[in-house]
């Protein structure tokens, strides 16, 4: 396709409210206004869309270098566009591990050439996140990539020596560490949710006190340090209840919940159907009612996918045997737009919030996560909120399939996703960029 330099979107509701135009210019918006024109743009008839800033994802796994056949960081972007999101921040779960400015910087230049989004590599907090002794962080932090977040999900930073350290280090240059929170000891073997169904099922259960424990102890490590702590997919009820705490403490926590945990509970592993398997576990229905609260309130600060694509072979086998994780950049807005929108909780602008401007916020990434008006970067969403439609495979356009949402109805549509002044996705169609053919 051949990418031209004006884009002329008309009628929009920005976040939800005022419909405006937006005229975009060599990646940039250069006026808003009613009744726009500019000879030779391309014209974008945005009559009932939703105008967001460009979808911010702190929380994907890109999974290169290393692990290509699930998922690499050209289609894990092609998926990100096809979601509405502008930007992601790849988790270090790699091989090798994110945990130098080499590997951070070959991940940049990937999501550079590919085109579909911003790549913003996340560095471990840990050698190999083998929770011994600290990574690289201000190497990291000091290369091209300015890496400022820092993480080893996947693996809790058990350690309470090491995890101080690391809030102490990450200071030095406004960084953020992102605790996968889950005691090791506590979920040794653990299957699911431990609860009433684990029970019925006889399946070792993940009890919702192995992650709201990490928390506590880690949020009274960043009160001690003075240190920036981001919590990431936050699960249960007693979770949201410390951080709400932490909070009024004054203490610098903020946390994310993931999409599924928004709508999904562990009633569904009764199936056996390991695409419902995910770390943390779906929790139950007072769990779902309780985040969903705490995101409405703020208590949580924002929705992140957590998108962890897998081989087929890796979920079409026994419970216990398959890989934890589900694909969710393709249907997080959907998913938030049934789960917070449609029952009241949350309005466009606040979804603007919690999926792009806070997100931003939190890693520190400029460029995005800003207002649609003139002046500022031009990324952005146009989604359709009047339609509903089954989910399905044909809607995923990543490497892997495991979604936890084929055969369910979900409402509305990602119609346009615009970065840095071009099209990725147009009238619900990825664009063929020209970086991407020639990676291919």
């Amino acid at each position: 396709m051949t990418q031209t330099t004006s884009l002329l979107i008309e009628g929009a509701a920005i976040e939800g409210g005022e419909r405006t135009d937006l005229l975009i210019e060599h990646g940039r918006i250069v006026e808003t206004g009613t009744r726009l024109s500019r000879a030779g743009a391309t014209r974008i008839d945005a009559d009932g869309l939703v105008a967001l800033p460009g979808l911010v994802d702190l929380h994907t796994h890109l999974r290169e270098p290393g692990y290509e056949a699930s998922e690499t960081i050209l289609t894990g972007t092609r998926a990100a566009a096809a979601g509405g999101f502008t930007a992601v921040f790849a988790m270090p779960n790699t091989s090798p591990v994110a945990d130098t400015a080499g590997v951070v910087e070959q991940e940049l230049a990937l999501g550079e050439a590919a085109g579909y989004a911003t790549v913003q590599p996340i560095g471990a907090v840990t050698v190999g996140q083998r929770g011994e002794r600290l990574a690289e962080l201000g190497a990291m932090a000091d290369s091209r990539a300015r890496v400022r977040v820092f993480s080893d999900d996947g693996s809790c930073v058990w350690d309470p020596l090491i995890m101080r350290r690391a809030l102490e280090y990450v200071k030095a240059f406004d960084g953020v560490v992102a605790q996968h929170a889950q005691d090791p000891r506590l979920t040794e073997g653990a299957q699911m949710n431990e609860g009433v169904v684990s029970a019925e099922l006889g399946l070792t259960g993940w009890p919702a006190v192995a992650e709201e424990s990490i928390i506590a102890r880690d949020v009274l490590l960043a009160e001690h340090v003075g240190s920036r702590l981001h919590v990431c997919h936050l699960s249960t009820a007693g979770s949201v209840d410390i951080v709400r705490w932490a909070k009024k403490r004054g203490i610098a926590v903020t946390a994310e919940v993931t999409p599924h945990h928004l709508l999904l509970t562990d009633e569904l592993v009764r199936g056996y159907d390991a695409r419902f398997k995910v770390n943390p576990p779906l929790r139950t229905a007072e769990d779902v009612h309780a985040v969903r609260e705490g995101l409405a309130d703020g208590t949580i600060d924002i929705v992140a996918t957590d998108h962890a694509p897998h081989p087929a072979e890796t979920k079409a086998c026994e419970w216990h045997a398959a890989s934890h994780g589900m694909v969710g950049l393709e249907s997080a807005l959907r998913v938030v737009h049934e789960s917070m929108v449609e029952t009241g909780l949350l309005g466009w602008s606040d979804v603007a919030r919690v999926l792009s401007k806070a997100p931003a916020r939190i890693g520190r990434l400029s460029g995005h996560g800003t207002e649609l008006a003139a002046g500022e970067p031009a990324e952005l969403t146009l989604y359709d909120p009047s339609v509903r439609g089954t989910f399905g495979p044909d809607d995923l356009r990543g490497r892997s399939a495991n979604s936890p949402y084929f055969e369910r109805e979900l409402p509305g549509r990602v119609e346009w996703t615009i970065h840095r002044g071009y099209a990725t996705l147009a009238e619900g169609a990825l664009v063929e960029l020209q970086a991407a053919e020639a990676r291919a």
